[in-house]
């Protein structure tokens, strides 16, 4: 389902690797530039409407809380991050992706600087926690490629979380079900290859962040998103990663299989003992 690059490879290792300030600094020029020359001389079609009326039907939609107990994580932080929600969800809730269009996440919430309105919030930078105007917005970005398994839309780019972070703990999705984001190059792009017009709603209530994809006519099949070979793997290095797969069922609406499909493969450097207990919450 994901065509970006890095899916669907076999990793061969995963050490890190201690790149310099000047090159992390000019490589984040020069991809941000490739996506620039896409965004606005490229071949796709991207989806820039939104209208305020929402669509009748609800295809998929999922929740997920705001303020969650994270390890080593300061509370100010998650509340900054509510706010930078609101302004980013604002941005992208209610695009209309008509049949043959693109929705690129970036391309409708623009760079999040400080005259925007954003402050700053977590940002995770290579497995460690630093803190960065517009930090959070991973946990919309999360939130839309998890409804978007969960509909015919096609996902044409994704990026996994390079680091496991935070140990699981009621974790009520299978891991690695999300995509990481960084303006611009890291995207989430979703294509629409049916023949109807999908519109994408985003809000917040007190506690949680909502998302639903909603349409003019009912779904036609329900999707079931699991995960398979899930490792955790000892590195020549000294450290630990985690694998898995993910994969799909598609059902008709009387319960029938109709497609067992594969999505993508994850591999993330463990940040943590493997054999933690904590309390935190992820």
């Amino acid at each position: 389902m994901s065509n970006s690059e890095q899916e669907g490879q076999v990793v061969e290792s995963l050490k890190p690797i201690d790149r310099s300030q000047l090159r992390i600094y000019f490589g984040k020029k020069y991809f941000r530039m490739k996506r620039y020359v896409d965004w606005y001389a490229g071949k796709k079609k991207y989806a820039l409407e939104k209208v305020e009326n929402r669509k009748p039907k609800v295809i998929a939609s999922h929740q997920t809380l705001l303020l969650r107990e994270l390890q080593d994580v300061e509370m100010w932080l998650q509340h900054n991050k509510i706010r930078n929600l609101k302004i980013a969800a604002k941005q992208i809730s209610g695009v209309i992706v008509q049949p043959g269009e693109t929705l690129s996440y970036w391309r409708l919430i623009g760079s999040t600087s400080k005259r925007k309105g954003y402050v700053e919030g977590m940002i995770l930078h290579y497995g460690k926690v630093t803190v960065g105007v517009g930090g959070g917005l991973c946990q919309l970005s999360n939130l839309i490629y998890w409804i978007t398994l969960h509909t015919p839309l096609k996902v044409t780019e994704r990026y996994r979380h390079s680091y496991d972070v935070f140990p699981d703990s009621n974790r009520s999705q299978p891991f690695g079900s999300g995509a990481t984001c960084a303006y611009n190059y890291l995207d989430l792009q979703i294509t629409n290859e049916t023949s109807q017009p999908y519109q994408l709603i985003l809000y917040l209530t007190d506690t949680h962040l909502v998302g639903e994809w909603r349409a003019d006519n009912p779904a036609t099949s329900r999707y079931e998103v699991y995960e398979k070979d899930h490792l955790i793997s000892k590195e020549y290095w000294g450290g630990y990663v985690r694998h898995n797969s993910i994969y799909r069922r598609v059902y008709d609406l009387q319960g029938g299989l109709i497609d067992d499909e594969f999505i993508t493969q994850n591999h993330a450097i463990m940040m943590y003992e493997p054999m933690l207990t904590t309390s935190a919450k992820y």
